[in-house]
Order: structure tokens, then sequence, then C-alpha cells
């Protein structure tokens, strides 16, 4: 058994075990966790598994949650799959963890339950005071499987439901963020069906999240993700943001790459010294 967030270790300890050499790349990493330990004191490792993206983002979210979002909140917000599948009859393609094939029913009802376990989970969590207790609620809640894979369904689903809304919004001549054009400008995903079918329905099985679909994590879950990549230490790609124009009230989580794939988690904020 594999833990899905490992406890939490020096940052510096941690890169000086990974990145030994002397090549180009090892001097960049390090250089990179040197930056990343100016702000936070620990990282925790991600289990790898084509949904770190996801494990990474949701705790992080979850770990400092005070209340449940906006759009959790929605009377709507359990109705989405119902709503989707009347007017979408190809989302009956969609591709529930380990069980391909499923009827339209099932696949309504099943992920209704993905939601109200997101919900249920977001509200719990947030509304725990002690940062110790919060803390310890979001690693239980990752050492159980099926509840941990369920909640990445849900946030598949949301994406989903995000990509239709922008794409419909482009085509009524509505002004979408830029990402939108690129997520739907590639060949295998021109448009929201085709963007199930040959990227969300693999997420998790065959493939992890590409950028241009982490942009649409953030826009679905209305969080700005920043991601310090660092490989591209020095240069202006170092600390990345999706959106690059967030809104200003969407909550801000931090993940830490080394190749744009595999995704771990600075803990631990350092105290700012003012001068």
């Amino acid at each position: 058994y594999k833990l899905s967030v490992s406890p939490e270790m020096d940052i510096m300890e941690y890169c000086r075990k990974e990145w030994r050499g002397n090549t180009p790349a090892a001097k960049r990493m390090r250089k990179g966790y040197e930056a990343v330990a100016q702000k936070f004191a620990s990282i925790r490792r991600i289990r790898g598994d084509n949904y770190c993206a996801f494990r990474a983002t949701l705790f992080q979210a979850l770990s400092q949650a005070t209340q449940l979002p906006r759009w959790l909140q929605s009377e709507d917000f359990t109705m989405l799959p119902e709503n989707l599948l009347s007017k979408y009859d190809w989302i009956k393609q969609w591709q529930l963890r380990q069980k391909p094939g499923k009827r339209m029913g099932e696949i309504r009802d099943e992920i209704k339950e993905y939601l109200i376990l997101l919900r249920q989970k977001w509200k719990n969590i947030s509304e725990i005071k002690g940062p110790l207790e919060k803390q310890e609620a979001c690693d239980k809640l990752f050492k159980n499987e099926e509840d941990e894979y369920s909640l990445y369904e849900a946030l598949k689903f949301l994406m989903l439901n995000t990509a239709i809304e922008l794409y419909n919004a482009d085509k009524s001549g509505k002004r979408v963020p830029v990402f939108s054009w690129l997520l739907f400008a590639r060949d295998t995903s021109s448009n929201p069906c085709q963007l199930m079918q040959n990227h969300l329905n693999h997420i998790g099985h065959s493939g992890g999240l590409e950028q241009v679909e982490m942009f649409l994590l953030a826009y679905a879950l209305q969080y700005t993700i920043r991601v310090y990549r660092l490989y591209k230490y020095s240069t202006d790609e170092f600390i990345t943001l999706y959106p690059n124009d967030p809104e200003e009230d969407w909550p801000v989580v931090t993940l830490i790459t080394e190749d744009d794939r595999h995704y771990n988690i600075p803990v631990r904020m350092c105290q700012e010294t003012t001068l």
C-alpha cells in the first residue's frame, strides 16, 4: 500500500537526497528548491499514479479550507449530471473509474454520489477550526482509497462542465479566457465531446493532466493554482499561475513540479520577515 500524501520532510533535506550530482539539471533543481525554501519549510511527496495533479491540488485546497466555496453551495450542484446528460447524449461514454460500459442511469447516479461526497467532505473539513485537527482529517481522507478516487471523478466531471460552459460561451460570441481557445485548438479536443473521449476519460488511467488542463481544473474549482516549476528556474516561467490572470477573490494553492508531470506540495509557510 502506498501513502497518497507522505509525511512532511525538510525541503532542503529532500532536495539533497534527490539531486546529488553536479549536472546542470541537478544544479538547477537545487537552486529551484532553495528558492522554494525561502517561502516554505517542508515538502510532502504526492503519490504518482496519473492523479497526482488532482491529489496535490485537492489536498492543498482542503487543508486550508475555512468555508464551502460558493459553487459547492448552489442548489443545482448535485443536479449537474442529470442536467448535462439530458442535453448531451454523448456523455453516456463517460468512463467511470474501473467500470467501463456503464448505462446512462448508472453514470448519472454514480456521478451525483461523487459530487455529494465532494460537498460533504469539503464542508466537514472546512468546519474544523484547529489546524492540527484539520490536517489530521485531510490525512485520513487521503488514506481512504475509495473516497479519494471518487473525489477525483467528481473533479473530472466539474472540468467537463466548465469546458462545456466555456465552449458554449465562445460559440455565442462571449469573451472567454485564452486557455479555452488553446484547449479547443488541439486536434484531439476540438469540442467538449472529444475532450471527454480523448483526455478526461484517460486521466488517472493512461495519463495525467496536461498544462492546458491545469487551467481548466483551476477554473472548475475557482482556485488559483500556483506552481513552482523547478526545471524552469531562472526563467519567467519558474512560478506559473493557473489561470495567469486569476480572479482576486479566488483562494491560492501552491504545488511544486520538477517536470510538469508529477506534483508535490510545499507546506509550512515560513514567517515572512518584514524589514
